[in-house]
Order: C-alpha cells, then structure tokens, then sequence
C-alpha cells in the first residue's frame, strides 16, 4: 500500500476536478485495485482543522510513512519570501511542502501552477509565484534545480491546465506498483510516455498542416497554426492519443491547441494587457526552412504548396504524403 498526500497552493482545484474524472484508472480503481492510500485530500478528506497538521507532523517525523506527495497549484511564496500570502494549518503552505519533500519517497507536480508557476507567476506575479522545481522553462523553482525525494527521482511533472485525469492517476499507479523507475523523463521531468509526441500526432487537420492549408476557428478543412495560432506543432502531449473523456481533444473540435503542457504557458503579451497571447504566423516557421536552401526559394516553394495544398483540399484530390513534425 502506498500513502498518498495531496496538498494545494495557488490553484483553482482544476486539477483535482479532472482528477477525479479519471477513467483509466479511476479514482476509485487507483484505491481499490492499486493499493493507493489516500491519507488526506482538500476536496476528499474527512480530516479538519487540528487533525490535518496533526497528520502531516507524523509524517515529517516520519510516524507515517509518505510514499507519494501530490501538490497542485503555484508555490506562493510572497510577500518579500515569508509565504505568508498563503497560510495552512497555521504556518505558509511553502514550509509545511518543504519539509514534507523532504520525507517524501516521490514528489508529483499537478498542473502548470505546480509544474511551471503556471497562470498566478505571470509578470508581474504580485504572490511571488513559483513551481515545484521549474520557474517557466528555467530550473530551480521552489526546491532548486538539484532537488530529488528519497526515491532519487526529480519532482515529476505531469503540467496541463489541467492535466489530462489519466496521466495522473496512471503515473500514480507505476509509483504504487514499483515501476516508477522505468519511467523515463524528458529535460523538464515529464513522464515521456505522455510527453513525447507533439499534438497535431493524430489531429485531424495534420494534412493541412503539411500542405499550408489556412483554417478558422470553427471550420473545418484547413490548420488552424497559421491563421489563429495553434500551438499543437510545438506542443508535446498526447492529447490526439489518450483523448479527453474518451472522445475528442481540441484541435479535433477544432479549436486551437493552447500549448498548455509547455512551461511557457500562459503565453501573455504585457504590452497589450494579454495573458492568453494568440500568435499569427506567415505559413512557415523559421526553423522549417531546410539546412542549405535560402529563405527565398523555400519561401517561395512554400506559398506554391500552400496555394496548390488549398486547391486540392477544396477538390478533394490532395494524395500528398505528410510526416508530423519531430
């Protein structure tokens, strides 16, 4: 039986919402099938006031044994450091998650609050937010960049906003079942069973992609990249893959793919006051342009495949072989 202990900062309970619409496994399978022991959860327990610090003092003095800590949201850390912008069982959030890591056989990050500082650590950040071990793409975050629970293993990060239910529970249960070791993790400690593939991998409109086929938001037949900047061509997720509710996924509703499982996420713009940046491009990205070729010729064969890519989609002659993007 592995001890759970599920803990939230600057959060939304977006996470745990998702959670606990897990399907494979479900919350439910992950206790009953899993041998998960769900010590306490914010939304779940049944344990108040006094009876929750009672319990997480038992385990940093090591009473209880702590197999798994979850954390879900932003490390709030103002103002001037003292964290006492976010106060829990009498004492900042950040010193009882500090010395819970320390006892903590395997540490997991839930959600970009966690992983990346997410949505409250965007400029200017007033609480002075952070994640687990990433601040945005740069390592250190809360616990620094050298950070590893007892188990050896980094904090793993399963980011979203919010991550898909089942990637939780599953990286959940190969910590239960002791196969957490062959778990490999990408250069920002996401599971690279979940974290590998880019989202157009199985997206319907991945052929308009190829040809340069402009979409709108709403309508289908063309990519929604060029014109209302989808983020599924540098977005690693298995969201086309390990689909939503068992059915859909964004860029399959066609709707942009928000690039919510990067550490750049929320993509903002200070100038014009906006979080969720929505970037514009040209039918092209700089680094498509082939290694030798100039930037005039492959700007120019790329508008002839572009103009002969939406003849064809209109048609519905296009036969033209595509590879999704490495």
């Amino acid at each position: 039986m592995a001890n759970l202990l599920w803990l939230q900062g600057g959060a939304c309970s977006g996470n745990t919402m998702s959670f606990l619409n897990a399907e494979e496994p479900t919350v439910v399978e992950l206790v009953t099938d899993f041998g998960v022991n769900i010590l306490w959860h914010p939304s779940l327990g049944l344990e108040i006031g006094e009876q929750v610090s009672d319990l997480m003092n038992d385990l940093i003095a090591g009473k209880i044994p702590l197999d798994i800590l979850v954390y879900e949201g932003s490390i709030i850390e103002g103002p001037n450091k003292t964290g006492t912008m976010n106060y829990f069982a009498d004492r900042p959030m950040k010193d009882w998650v500090k010395e819970l890591c320390g006892v903590a056989a395997y540490v997991v990050a839930i959600g970009d609050c966690a992983t990346w500082g997410g949505i409250p650590a965007v400029p200017p950040n007033p609480s002075e937010s952070t994640g687990m071990q990433f601040h945005k793409r740069h390592i250190g975050g809360f616990l620094g960049a050298g950070y590893k629970s007892k188990g050896g293993l980094p904090v793993i990060n399963i980011p979203g906003c919010p991550a898909h239910p089942d990637w939780v529970t599953q990286i959940l249960v190969a910590i239960s079942t002791g196969r957490v070791k062959d778990v490999l993790l990408d250069e920002f400690n996401r599971p690279k069973t979940f974290f590998t593939d880019f989202v157009q991998t199985g997206c319907p409109n991945a052929i308009s992609f190829s040809q340069k086929v402009d979409g709108h938001f709403g309508k289908r037949g063309g990519c929604l990249f060029y014109e209302v900047g989808c983020r599924g061509p540098m977005t690693r997720a298995s969201c086309n893959r390990i689909l939503w509710n068992r059915q859909s996924s964004k860029t399959r509703a066609n709707h942009p793919c928000l690039g919510c499982t990067e550490p750049g996420f929320p993509h903002h713009d200070l100038v014009k006051g906006s979080v969720f940046k929505t970037l514009h491009y040209l039918g092209f990205l700089p680094r498509d342009v082939p290694a030798g070729t100039s930037k005039l010729a492959y700007y120019t064969r790329a508008g002839f495949e572009k103009a002969m890519g939406t003849v064809e989609a209109v048609t519905g002659t296009n036969k033209v072989h595509f590879e999704t993007s490495k």
